[in-house]
Parts: structure tokens; sequence; C-alpha cells
């Protein structure tokens, strides 16, 4: 079960200033859990459903000292889930580590909405993006609704928090997505680069154009006036691997 002073404190770390102070934060949901378990990330306690724990016996036999039975009505009440049936972890903040730069990154200027954010963790664990770069004033990567976003790719992507003008600065090729650009359909592109993506609302700061190598616009054919940062972001990464000089 989930002690009345476990639920106060898993409670408080859905607010940043609590995650920053504990160093901790949570993964709900069957798929997070499981994906979290086999990762690199350390994991401090699992609370699980009797029904979670009989369906992955065998996978979670390795975790037995992390897990802790409890009932689906108490993860509902400290989780941030509408429903979960399966189990709730507590996890330990990996410490930041420095920029890989020989490798190509996404970057997120001021991209604000946690569902956003999950969802191009998730498309870039699945085009192989092992790293993005959120500007300072973007949303907090362990934020609840970011980490049920990703559906696991959270525990292979790392997101790293900078000045971008920093980033770009120093970069050989950047690739910017804006109105003005260049078809992406009839580009090639090189990496190492960074591909970076504007605010949901107001795009590409304009201090930041300046950095740009390369910008590029993703063509429409109706009515539509712009597309959604993490649907945009889908599109250029699979044109950026299928249109990478050889």
């Amino acid at each position: 079960m989930i002690s009345n002073r476990e639920s106060k404190f898993i409670k408080s770390l859905q607010l940043k200033k609590f995650r920053q102070l504990e160093n901790q934060f949570v993964v709900e949901g069957a798929k997070n859990v499981l994906e979290l378990l086999h990762s690199d990330l350390e994991v401090i306690k699992v609370f699980a459903t009797n029904s979670f724990l009989e369906k992955y016996q065998e996978k979670l036999s390795a975790y037995s000292a992390l897990l802790t039975e409890t009932k689906e009505v108490d993860l509902k009440k400290v989780g941030s889930f509408s429903s979960n049936n399966a189990a709730l972890a507590l996890v330990k903040i990996p410490p930041q580590t420095g920029i890989d730069d020989t490798q190509s990154i996404l970057a997120f200027d001021r991209i604000k909405d946690p569902g956003n954010l999950g969802t191009v963790i998730r498309i870039a664990d699945w085009y192989g993006f092992k790293q993005i770069v959120c500007s300072p004033e973007s949303v907090d990567c362990y934020n609840p609704k970011v980490i049920s976003a990703t559906m696991g790719s959270f525990a292979r992507v790392q997101v790293h928090y900078a000045v971008l003008g920093e980033l770009l600065n120093k970069s050989e090729h950047v690739y910017g997505t804006t109105l003005q650009g260049d078809n992406i359909h009839e580009l090639k592109f090189q990496e190492p680069a960074v591909v970076v993506f504007g605010n949901e609302s107001e795009g590409l700061a304009e201090d930041l154009k300046q950095y740009l190598t390369q910008e590029v616009f993703i063509p429409g054919y109706g009515g539509a006036e712009s597309l959604n940062v993490a649907v945009s972001t889908a599109v250029f990464c699979d044109n950026f691997r299928r249109l990478l000089k050889p």
C-alpha cells in the first residue's frame, strides 16, 4: 500500500519546484514503468497492482526489492492519470551531462506544451536522435504529462536545457523550420546537424534565425494555416533521414 507520507510526497512531485528540490520524478503506466526498469535510470521504488505484478512476473523478478503492491484506487489518488491499473515509479533525476555535438540534435525554442514535448521525445527516439536541446523557457521534461506522452522513450533520449544561440553559433549545419524556407523535399541534409523548431504559437525567435545555415519549409497542399510542432518534427525527421547526403 501507499502510506499517507508517501502519498503526499508523490503528489508534491507533480510540481517542478519539488521535483528539483527532491531530485526525483514520477513515471506512471505499464509501458512507461516497464521501459524504465530496463533503462539505466535509477529507480527508487515501484508501486504496482496485483494484476500488473502477476502479468509481468517474469520481467519483474529481478526488481522484487523495489516493488510494493498497492491498489488501483491508490495509484489513481496519487498520480496524474485518470486511471492507472498498473504501476507508478519514483525515479532519480539523472545528472545533466554535456551536449554531444558530434551527433545530430533536435532543438526546440520555448516549447511549452507537455504533450508536444513528450511526443517529440518519442519521435526523436523513433528516428534515432539521442539528444534534444530545449531553451530554458521550455516545459520541464520531467513533467508527468511529458513522461506519459513519451511512451517510454524518455529512457533513451536525453533532454538538455541550454541557451540555443550558444549551441547554434558553434554548429556547422543548422536547419530551421520557417515559412520562408526552401522546400524540404528538394534539399539534401548534412550531419552532424542541429535542427531547430520554433514555439508553438510564435514560431522561431528572430534572434535565432541569424544562426541558420538553411531555412526549411514544409509545403502544405490544403487550407491549414500551420502544423503542430510535433507533426512538423516528425515530417522533418523523416525527410532528414531520407535526404542525407551520402
